[in-house]
């Protein structure tokens, strides 16, 4: 199969463009798939949630949307997928409640490298169990996006469903594979996703798990995940959403002394990490107002259980990496 974007592919850059991409790409789905079912792990970012929303206007209910909840994705996503697609879209749409099992396989685990092999090899093994309970499975879809051809061949292998067993024999389905992130974007809007989802800053494959840092523990990593939520509110109402490219909350695996009403604690501290990059190579922190940050550091010190302190990382990449592990 040719994988070199044709040249004489326009930019889709406009509603227009996108709206006669997404004909273009039902006429060929349908060409390619006839009547038959197309599996798609769902993760709710944004190259799955367009293919999936294209997919849906081209086989309905022939598509079959699974959705891994691992417990390591941020606050209130796996209920966005399901409201979205199941609720809103009418998706044929599995929901596979598998927090306990990851959660399970990581403990004691620490080594980051080795969180991210644990992660990614339950995820294939969960994904493989539900498509053998599927009848009548013979193409898989995948959020491929042109990046991702160019830099790491043809299969999205960090989508986790590039290691599903041979015997499977499913045919790719991959609409989105000369697509740049921003084209994706404009298609998303056009195919009436949210903009939240559209727009969803990066996300790494590991989920929460590499922001949890060492060994990852039920407690800490909820502190993960509601200073994030509270980090994520407060950019979107002070206007840093949208112009800030990355940010999210880092909880390390060590306690400091601390003061919480009125009583010593001994408590974590949270990291916030905030980034603007063109192509993630480098990277400049983010100067947020000293008032904001005193505002989320009271909001996180008060509302989220385990934290007694917050920290803003300064570091630039380099020497810094984006993520912390």
């Amino acid at each position: 199969m040719n994988n070199v974007r044709p040249e004489s592919m326009e930019r889709i850059a406009t509603e227009a463009l996108a709206n006669a991409f997404i004909e273009e790409q039902i006429a060929a789905v349908r060409a390619q798939v006839g009547d038959k079912k197309v599996l798609l792990a769902l993760s709710g970012g944004v190259d799955s949630s367009v293919v999936a929303a294209l997919l849906i206007k081209a086989i309905g209910k022939n598509l079959v949307c699974v959705h891994v909840n691992h417990g390591l994705l941020r606050k209130g996503e796996p209920e966005q997928v399901v409201e979205v697609f199941r609720n809103q879209m009418d998706a044929n749409l599995v929901y596979v409640d598998a927090v306990d099992r990851f959660l399970d396989k990581l403990a004691g685990v620490a080594e980051p490298e080795q969180k991210r092999k644990v992660i990614g090899a339950e995820f294939i093994r969960v994904f493989e169990e539900e498509a053998r309970k599927q009848q009548g499975i013979e193409f898989l879809a995948q959020g491929t996006i042109y990046p991702d051809i160019l830099e790491s061949g043809p299969v999205k292998a960090h989508h986790n469903v590039g290691g599903l067993p041979e015997d499977l024999k499913f045919e790719l389905v991959e609409p989105l594979k000369f697509l740049f992130k921003d084209e994706v974007r404009v298609v998303g809007k056009a195919l009436g996703l949210p903009d939240n989802m559209v727009y969803r800053q990066p996300f790494p494959g590991p989920g929460l798990g590499v922001r949890c840092l060492g060994a990852i523990t039920r407690d800490r990593l909820e502190a993960v995940r509601e200073s994030d939520a509270i980090l994520r509110e407060e950019f979107a109402k002070n206007g840093l959403e949208g112009k800030v490219w990355q940010y999210f909350t880092v909880v390390p695996d060590f306690k400091s002394v601390g003061v919480k009403e009125g009583k010593r604690s001994f408590a974590w501290p949270v990291i916030v990490r905030a980034v603007n990059t063109k192509d993630a190579m480098t990277a400049t922190v983010e100067d947020v107002p000293f008032a904001l940050l005193q505002h989320i550091t009271d909001r996180i010190t008060r509302e989220v259980a385990g934290v007694n302190r917050v920290l803003y990382d300064l570091t630039p990449k380099p020497t810094g990496t984006i993520e912390w592990e």
